[in-house]
């Protein structure tokens, strides 16, 4: 139950930076996105939380943050228009492998 707690955290790891994005407009701050930011942090923290019970906090953080790094540059490319190039992906692969071995190994 603690991993599906840890692929939960890693994707609600993805509503506060779009958040963030959305809170910053030309016309300056917009307060509505930014909460929304908060509570996603808080809500991924807290299954972060729930994971950590028995998963090593090491490896839950590792993980946590590779799903939130995947998820968001995806989002990044569909929402936001940026960089989809070959090499991005490559790289990107590399924190899969990295989070896929850590799963595996522990």
């Amino acid at each position: 139950m603690e991993w599906i707690y840890l692929l939960i955290a890693g994707i609600l790891e993805w509503g506060w930076p779009v958040g963030l994005k959305y809170a910053w407009t030309e016309k300056g701050f917009s307060l509505v996105p930014a909460v929304f930011a908060i509570l996603f942090i808080l809500a991924s923290g807290f299954f972060l939380f729930m994971a950590q019970r028995t998963i090593p906090v090491g490896t839950a953080y590792a993980v946590w943050t590779g799903i939130g790094a995947v998820g968001t540059f995806v989002i990044g490319i569909i929402l936001f228009g940026e960089s989809a190039q070959l090499m991005r992906f490559v790289f990107l692969g590399f924190i899969v492998v990295g989070i896929v071995g850590l799963k595996f190994s522990t």
